[in-house]
């Protein structure tokens, strides 16, 4: 899967010292997406049980056992992960998954 951007992760990490117990776990996601070869959302689950679907091809990833949140909307004919948001669960709880 090709996975866009990883310059939202990294902004996040680098925000404040607080995150960066973040970087191991969400670099573990993404090196291990970028392996995958996702064609419907079951092959999602499959890879990730804890993973939430949401409509329209939005998935959301638990990170670092539900401390973090990753919220992303997947083209499945292009193999294309698009990441809309990353953050605390508290500020997951803030936003909108659906619609950010």
């Amino acid at each position: 899967m090709r996975i866009i951007a990883l310059s939202t992760l990294r902004a996040f990490w680098t925000s404040s010292p607080a995150y960066a117990d973040s970087i191991e776990p969400v670099m573990a996601w993404y090196r291990e997406v970028l392996r995958a070869d996702w064609a419907t959302l079951n092959e999602v689950k499959g890879q990730f049980s804890s993973a939430s679907i949401l409509r329209d091809g939005r998935v959301v990833f638990n990170i670092a056992g539900n401390k973090y949140r990753l919220v992303v909307w997947i083209n499945y004919a292009y193999r294309v992960v698009y990441i809309r948001f990353f953050g605390t669960h508290k500020q997951y709880d803030a936003i909108d998954a659906q619609n950010i």
